[in-house]
């Protein structure tokens, strides 16, 4: 059994279900419906590939070699989620509305899990940083990286189709006006909040 595969499997699911902007815009769109959540978490599935292969193909080292870019993609990012979480909030005013009555377009939630998470360069750095570290020493490297990126993306894969999941399951009690209002709110604010985290940091010294 192969133990560093084993341990590498672990740290990588501890990092896919931190809570997060990724996690929120899922159970942001599975409010809306199961399917919009599924879609969102093949969204960010997508996006973390992307990122996965910047790191094997050793692209992302790029981004710390030209700090620049980094703080442009960092506010790429964070403009990006704070507009989520401004549209979300924004939506709140006047009549209370079931999240099904406020759907996207089909596209959307897709878009929206592959854009939040792309737009995150620090998720190339994690994973430029991390994945040498379980590469066995004489071993090959770019098989070993291409598993363990393949790894990344099927944890995410399964756990945003959980997350999905479970809040349909809840939807008929999270769909009730008050709790949909409170749950409306409270992603909201968590992208809001996010978001203007991830705009101001590039900016502080």
């Amino acid at each position: 059994m192969d133990g560093q595969l084993i341990a590498f499997t672990g740290i990588a699911a501890g990092l896919v279900a931190m809570p997060g902007a990724d996690f929120t815009v899922v159970v942001r769109n599975a409010l809306v419906s199961r399917r919009a959540g599924a879609v969102c978490g093949l969204g960010i599935a997508g996006g973390l590939l992307v990122h996965t292969t910047l790191a094997v193909a050793g692209v992302a080292a790029v981004l710390v070699a030209v700090p620049a870019l980094f703080r442009a993609l960092q506010l790429l990012g964070g403009a990006y989620v704070l507009h989520l979480g401004v549209r979300t909030l924004w939506s709140l005013r006047g009549a209370v509305q079931s999240p099904k009555d406020t759907a996207a377009e089909p596209a959307h939630p897709l878009r929206q899990g592959f854009v939040t998470n792309v737009l995150n360069p620090k998720a190339s750095l994690t994973f430029l940083s991390l994945l040498p570290q379980f590469v066995p020493a004489g071993s090959p490297a770019l098989p070993r990286t291409l598993l363990l990126a393949l790894i990344v993306c099927a944890l995410a894969l399964v756990w945003f189709q959980v997350v999905a999941l479970l809040v349909d399951r809840l939807g008929g009690w999270l769909r009730r006006p008050r709790a949909a209002r409170g749950l409306q709110a409270g992603t909201g604010v968590a992208l809001t909040v996010l978001g203007a985290a991830l705009l101001l940091e590039p900016l502080l010294p």
